[in-house]
Order: structure tokens, then sequence, then C-alpha cells
């Protein structure tokens, strides 16, 4: 294949571009933002979890108080019918009175059952409600947090989106003042070799495998026609001659 040396130096503009349009690629899917925001998002599922089942238990033991509290009133309101009764000299029987006694002293004995029983469940709600309340500081720390990575992320994007659309644009550019079976062939090479199908020959040595040529390949290159387009004998890549090549 032969293309005019400047139509082949050109490729090398083209090379540079597209290998700084895999540059930015690379950037924008491998910004450490990114696995900052992944992180986030795991602790903030994982928090949110531990928020709902402290909710669930501040709720369980808040239903139990009440139930608690329920049973005190009952007795309390028991017992003092009973006393009530027991103060008005109504009771004539002494075996109704004895009874009545000995159930104002059992409601006594339930109540205060009841009323630790009810401290019990206040303290635990109270350890709760604490635990939830840390739960939620955190939470919305992390919250606070991923906001920050995620704007700090979106900007870097658009900065490489910006950049990479500049860099299409003028590879489209350039692309488009080259032969098309040369630009062919070197999208082709591009593919299979790692996004690098033309490199240049700088100091006797290809910059696509950056290894040095032996002196029967510099010869051949050397002697043969300026627009011919030559390969690297070890890498095939499209090897471009500059002023720099050491010829």
């Amino acid at each position: 294949m032969n293309a005019a040396p400047e139509d082949q130096l050109r490729l090398l503009d083209v090379q540079d571009l597209d290998a700084t349009i895999d540059r930015l690629e690379h950037r924008r899917a491998t910004l450490p933002e990114h696995a900052e925001i992944e992180d986030l998002n795991n602790r903030k599922s994982a928090l949110s979890d531990d928020v709902v089942r402290a909710e669930t238990e501040d709720s369980d033991l808040g239903r139990e108080q009440a139930k608690v509290d329920t049973d005190v009133e009952q007795v309390r309101a028991r017992m003092q019918r009973d006393q009530q009764r027991l103060d008005s000299g109504q009771v004539g029987s002494p075996k109704e009175l004895e009874n009545l006694q000995s159930e104002i002293e059992s409601l006594h004995r339930r109540q205060t059952e009841l009323e630790d029983a009810e401290l019990e469940v206040m303290e635990q709600r109270e350890q709760v409600q604490t635990r939830l309340a840390a739960l939620n500081v955190e939470l919305a720390g992390i919250e606070a947090s991923l906001a920050d990575a995620t704007a700090r992320r979106d900007a870097t994007l658009d900065e490489v989106a910006a950049e990479a659309e500049k860099a299409a644009a003028q590879r489209a550019e350039t692309a488009a003042t080259l032969p098309s079976e040369l630009l062919a062939l070197y999208d082709k090479l591009r593919a299979s070799s790692g996004g690098v199908g033309a490199a240049a020959l700088h100091r006797g040595q290809c910059q696509g495998c950056h290894l040095q040529l032996n002196t029967t390949d510099l010869v051949r290159i050397r002697d043969a026609a300026p627009d011919e387009v030559l390969r690297c004998e070890e890498c095939r890549r499209i090897l471009v001659r500059t002023a720099d090549s050491g010829l």
C-alpha cells in the first residue's frame, strides 16, 4: 500500500487522538469516586437496615410499654375501688372483709411487678432510642459524603466528556483527510493491537512494540520509497518514518 508521507504523518496525529480518547475513557471508568460511591452506598444500605431494625424494636417496645401502662392503670383503679369499699365500712362480713384485704394486697404486689416491668421496658426503649439517634446521625453523615462524592464524580465526568468530545471532533476532522484504504488498515490494526495501529520509528525503535530494529530492517526502510506504507516486522503495526527515525 502507498500513501503520501504527509498522510502517514497525519495518521500519527489520528493515533495520538485515539490514544487520548482511550485514556479519557479509561479515566472515566476508573474514577476513584466510583469506588467511593459504591462503598458509601453499601454503608448507607447497611445503616438503613440497622435504622429500620432499631425503629421496629422501638415500636415493639412502645406497644409493650403502652400495654404495661394500661395494666398498671387497671390494677390501680381496681385497688382504689377496693380501698374505697374497705374505707366506707360497707363490708359487714368478716370473711368478705378478709377477702377484700387479701385482694388489695395481691393487687399491690401486682402493681409493683407491673411497675418494675414498666421501668425495665422504659430503660430498654431509652437504650434503643439512643442507638437509633446515633444511627441516624451516622446515616446523615454518610448521605452528606455520598452527595459530595457524587457531585465530584459528575463534575469530573462532565470535564472528561468535554475533552473526549473535543478529541473526537479533531480525530474525525483529521481522519477525513486520509486515504480511506490507509485509514481502514489503521483501524483494523488498532482493533487487534491494543489500541495502537500506527507507530513512529524513533531512532531505530518502533514506538508501538518498543523494540529496536536490526540493521537489515533499517536498511530496508531507508531504501523504501517515501510513499510506501511500512509495517513493523515484530508487531505488524504501520511504521511511520519521521525526522527522528534515525535512518
